[in-house]
């Protein structure tokens, strides 16, 4: 049966993928890799596992050869976009397949024309090639100021000013590959995944984040459109210190009983609902009240050990965060 499908399929139906060992039916493992290239989500990963698929399995599923050439294109971006000696062709219609990355060598000053384009900008600051002046920084908005943007003209400038302020908080850039990033900007999440480069990065600082970005004292907020103000962080912090003592002993008063007590609780209403139609019929009323009672007894044995865990584990690292990393945000 696949897993996808969930549908009986002979044997000869379930390729073998050199990345891992997981199985699914060709017809499924077409469609998904159909839609994750077209969505541009390469490498493509295992349906079942993070494991990303060796391209040679990827050509052998993908039937479309326009597919297959998605498939190279996107493969080549997210290689160029990673490596910090490529640049970006600002011209418009310079495509990906008449080099529009160009791998170069370490040099001052480069007027680089490509065959089939003919466009010369700079290699540093990717403006039009200007070999008797220094580098001059384009008077753009932070947000749209990319590698991909078109070569600026002067007359172009306050035009795309006013548009790059309109579009600041809808349309943003990639902290890594400065890939053109839209949001639907609505108070949704703010985790953001870069479709081209796979960045993780917050939507607010655009800064790559770690698991616990949004739960320090940044002012950065999961959900919101803006991140806290000043006053609100620093009223916060200070909140949060003054209060740890107090929420702490009360978070601990509270769960000490809950764990100790629910713990057998719900062990027991387990094991007196059973299985429905199968072991509990085939039990008589004596073994079923041993059956709860020594699960009962397990539990009140198991608890307090789970109670201690809990709260010796808990408490230090929530009084070490408060204290430890709030408190320097906030005398910072």
């Amino acid at each position: 049966e696949c897993p996808l499908c969930l549908l009986p399929q002979p044997p000869e139906a379930f390729p073998t993928l050199a990345s891992c060992t997981h199985r699914s039916c060709w017809a499924c493992l077409e469609q998904y890799l159909r839609l994750a290239v077209s969505e541009s989500r390469v490498p493509v990963s295992c349906p079942h596992c993070p494991t990303a698929l060796q391209p040679t399995d990827v050509h052998r599923l993908l039937p479309e050869p326009a597919l297959r050439d998605k498939y190279e294109e996107f493969l080549l971006r997210r290689l160029l976009v990673a490596d910090p000696g490529t640049r970006w062709c600002p011209a418009p219609d310079c495509s990906l397949s008449q080099a529009r990355f160009l791998i170069t060598w370490s040099c001052i000053g480069l007027g680089m024309p490509r065959e089939g384009c003919g466009t010369e900008f700079c290699y540093h600051c990717r403006q039009p090639w200007h070999p008797d002046s220094p580098c001059a920084p384009v008077p753009l908005a932070p947000s749209l100021a990319t590698p991909t943007a078109q070569l600026a003209q002067p007359e172009e400038l306050a035009h795309g000013e006013a548009l790059a302020q309109a579009e600041a908080e809808d349309i943003k850039v990639c902290p890594r590959c400065s890939a053109f990033i839209m949001k639907i900007n609505d108070g949704s999440c703010n985790r953001m995944n870069c479709t081209v480069c796979g960045c993780l990065f917050c939507w607010l600082c655009l800064r790559e984040i770690s698991d616990v970005h949004f739960l320090s004292p940044s002012g950065c907020t999961f959900w919101g459109k803006r991140p806290w103000s000043r006053t609100r962080r620093i009223l916060w912090q200070l909140g949060m210190v003054l209060g740890a003592p107090m929420v702490v002993s009360l978070a601990a008063g509270v769960a000490v009983p809950v764990i100790t007590i629910g713990i057998p609780i719900y062990m027991g209403r387990k094991v007196l609902a059973g299985s429905p139609g199968s072991r509990r019929s085939s039990l008589s009323g004596c073994q079923q009240c041993l059956s709860v009672t020594s699960s009962v007894l397990l539990s009140l044995f198991v608890s307090p050990i789970i109670t201690a865990l809990t709260i010796g584990v808990g408490v230090p690292l929530v009084l070490t965060y408060v204290y430890g990393t709030v408190v320097l945000s906030l005398c910072r």
